[in-house]
């Protein structure tokens, strides 16, 4: 369910895959690891404000669909319940005219088995700041470029360290991370689970990824 404004949002629990896992910026009374189905983490939307620029464009984490995807869900304290999802419309979408991200409420599933539903910032395929880009090329911009937020790069390694802390693997972002920070600690997360921490979607062979393609905070 698309939700237009902070008034339509009727959850409790919010759903961050990238940088609400590290810097959230609301008050919650529970956090806990969550799946969401239907979504894989990927680095797919073109960042012109916090971590790049329009002459020099970053990139950063989107929710993009298909497969599955593990964040961090946030149960939100009562009394600032309303303060904390408008502040998040307000980051993820600071321009509601251009911005990638459309608010969703989605079935998520927490660690101990249960249930609920949560908001979180799905990435819009249709708007052109999308974009699927080869390792390569996400390297290229992670350290080339730096927005309001500071440095791209930032932004990737400091998601990777809050996953790895939480005992969360991402295979592409290790992938991306060992090469922009060869000296950062890698602790893979035991079991046959780690692998699965963030599934793409599956697609027969031949068949495109997507087309190349502005909110860029990403959740």
């Amino acid at each position: 369910m698309i939700c237009n404004r902070p008034e339509d949002v009727h959850t409790d629990w919010v759903f961050g895959y990238g940088s609400l896992i590290w810097n959230p910026e609301f008050e919650y009374e529970r956090a806990d690891l969550a799946r969401a189905h239907g979504y894989h983490r990927a680095f797919c939307v073109r960042s012109t404000l916090y971590r790049g620029t329009p002459q020099r464009p970053g990139v950063v984490l989107g929710l993009d669909r298909g497969g599955s995807c593990i964040g961090v869900a946030y149960r939100l304290a009562p009394p600032t319940r309303m303060r904390a999802i408008e502040g998040l419309f307000q980051r993820e979408i600071p321009d509601p005219t251009i911005s990638i991200y459309v608010p969703r409420i989605i079935d998520i599933r927490l660690s101990d088995g249960s249930a609920c539903q949560a908001l979180t910032f799905v990435a819009d395929r249709a708007k052109p700041s999308y974009q699927r880009l080869s390792d390569a090329e996400v390297l290229e911009r992670l350290r080339q470029c730096h927005g309001m937020r500071g440095a791209n790069r930032d932004y990737a390694v400091n998601t990777f360290v809050a996953l790895q802390a939480r005992g969360v693997f991402d295979a592409r972002l290790q992938r991306v991370v060992r090469q922009l920070e060869p000296a950062t600690s890698f602790r893979p997360a035991p079991g046959p689970a780690r692998a699965a921490a963030n599934e793409p979607e599956r697609r027969p062979s031949g068949t495109p990824s997507g087309r190349p393609g502005s909110g860029d905070c990403a959740g």
